[in-house]
């Protein structure tokens, strides 16, 4: 998703592309400046402003939309500056021990199979730098994980914990985290996506580049070049600076399978491929109850009930777009919402009022197409 610098950028250049009649060299230009602050670009952009603006001195609008774009360009660069500033600042933020964050590990909700297959990869790279220090013979096997399943199954959140620990392992020496998508590796014409990639891959050099919903890179294989040359440049990348980089790529399964077979030699690349399976309702009732608790928000006996019939229900007619922790979120927030809309009417609510969700804040709920809260109504009577 695009800021409002490059927003605003992007539609004064092709603005003032349409206005002298430029077909659409001033937006090229622009569009690789976002897409890679690519500098030979920002030259050409530059002199072409300031040659517009001569050549048609005698239009005031042009004029003015050229300094403006001008303006819009300085603003734009200034942002991405500071941008990467805080960037480069958060990198030392999280100073946790490695036990500290194996607790954090250990104490997600559900996710079994994929904290155990976690604690294993850790496990085996203790062992791996022990041999090591005694002279042993230790394998160099790729850090790089792929990570398979649904949205919601907190892939993010494990990918974030992952490249901490392997921080604190010595495997990575800044233990920082960048998620990229299609949108920040390919660019906008040829030849440009290389340098895209490169530059997202210097940033993350040191660290964990997450990408997510991987295989929308090649989504279009038989006629997408710029794909081709993301997936090339990446494949390069992660042997090239596998000493310091963690890549990890995740998406459905299906579609993950595709994307590996897609070009040669990345499946190569990846050794520990991880499941992250749908939770139960069990496991999204507890995500919910500690978002509750986690807000100082409590859930009336009545709404509990409610709630665990709703999940248990929509479990069980789950299809391939069931969201699971996305699901709950959604659920909070509306819960959240009807109970502020509920409470601002009471006059000088107390503190109790002000933090339990009734019955009457369940109402109305949009859960999803085949479970509604008229359901659940009728599901709660016949529990009563």
């Amino acid at each position: 998703m695009r800021n409002k610098y490059e927003n605003d950028f992007l539609d004064l250049a092709s603005k003032l592309d349409a206005l002298v009649g430029e077909y659409g060299e001033i937006t090229k230009h622009a569009i690789a400046i976002t897409d890679s602050q690519d500098h030979q670009a920002t030259i050409t952009l530059l002199k072409k402003i300031s040659n517009v603006a001569d050549l048609k001195n005698n239009i005031p609008e042009v004029k003015l939309l050229a300094k403006t774009l001008k303006d819009s360009l300085v603003k734009y660069y200034g942002y991405v500056t500071v941008l990467d500033i805080c960037n480069k600042e958060l990198i030392v933020e999280d100073n946790r021990t490695l036990p500290e964050l194996l607790s954090e590990l250990n104490a997600l909700i559900g996710l079994d199979n994929v904290k155990t297959k976690v604690n294993d990869l850790i496990a085996y790279q203790k062992v791996q730098q022990m041999r090591k220090v005694k002279g042993l013979t230790s394998t160099k096997n790729t850090l790089h994980l792929a990570f398979l399943g649904k949205p919601g199954t907190g892939k993010t959140t494990v990918a974030r914990i992952v490249g901490r620990i392997y921080k604190q392992l010595g495997l990575l020496s800044k233990g920082h985290f960048i998620e990229a998508s299609r949108t920040d590796l390919i660019a906008g014409y040829q030849g440009q996506t290389a340098l895209k990639v490169k530059k997202v891959i210097e940033k993350a050099k040191g660290g964990v580049l997450f990408i997510d919903e991987a295989y929308s890179i090649t989504e279009n294989d038989h006629s997408d070049s710029y794909g081709r040359e993301c997936l090339t440049e990446l494949t390069k990348a992660l042997e090239d600076y596998r000493e310091d980089l963690v890549v990890i790529v995740a998406g459905y399964t299906e579609p993950m399978n595709k994307f590996f077979d897609s070009n040669p030699g990345l499946k190569s690349r990846f050794n520990t491929f991880i499941e992250f399976e749908d939770y139960t309702a069990i496991e999204l009732e507890k995500i919910l109850m500690t978002m509750c608790s986690g807000n100082e928000y409590v859930l009336s006996e009545e709404v509990k009930m409610k709630i665990r019939l709703a999940l248990n229900e929509l479990v069980k007619t789950k299809d391939e777009s069931f969201a699971n922790g996305r699901l709950v979120r959604n659920i909070y927030d509306e819960l959240i919402m009807n109970h502020a809309k509920r409470v601002v009417n009471i006059e000088n609510p107390s503190k109790e009022e002000l933090s339990i969700i009734t019955a009457d804040d369940f109402k109305g709920l949009q859960l999803n197409q085949t479970v509604n809260t008229e359901d659940i109504a009728v599901l709660f009577d016949g529990h009563n």
